[in-house]
């Protein structure tokens, strides 16, 4: 039953952080791993049940795998768009998690300088 894995895969805080950054589009692994402060062990893990609940998908582009939300299952499923559009601002951590992913596409970084994100959540904590 998919309703079940997805459930399941929502009942995580890292996978909602991850699907809280992915709102605004996609995002490089390395990305992902770097705004939300994560191990790259700790990203493919969460982003693996993700995918395999049909709420994200992924693209490669040259050397970098890039994953976005799945608007199928967005679709089929609307309450997890409302969740997303209305619920996730309600939060202090998926807040701050936005704040640091404005901050990174306002500086234009990208996956070749995603380690200047440090800078800016040096920025974000003062």
């Amino acid at each position: 039953m998919e309703i079940i894995q997805i459930l399941k895969a929502l009942s995580d805080d890292t996978r909602i952080r991850i699907l809280n950054i992915l709102r605004d589009g996609s995002l490089c692994v390395c990305e992902i791993e770097a705004i939300l402060e994560i191990t790259q062990s700790n990203a493919s893990r969460h982003l693996n049940k993700l995918t395999n609940a049909n709420l994200v998908s992924y693209y490669k582009e040259a050397k970098f795998i890039y994953y976005k939300l799945d608007d199928k299952t967005l679709n089929q499923y609307k309450f997890i768009q409302n969740i997303l559009d209305n619920e996730l601002d309600k939060e202090e951590k998926l807040k701050y998690d936005y704040d640091i992913l404005k901050a990174y596409k306002k500086a234009e970084l990208n996956c070749d300088t995603v380690s200047q994100v440090k800078d800016i959540i040096s920025e974000i904590k003062k």
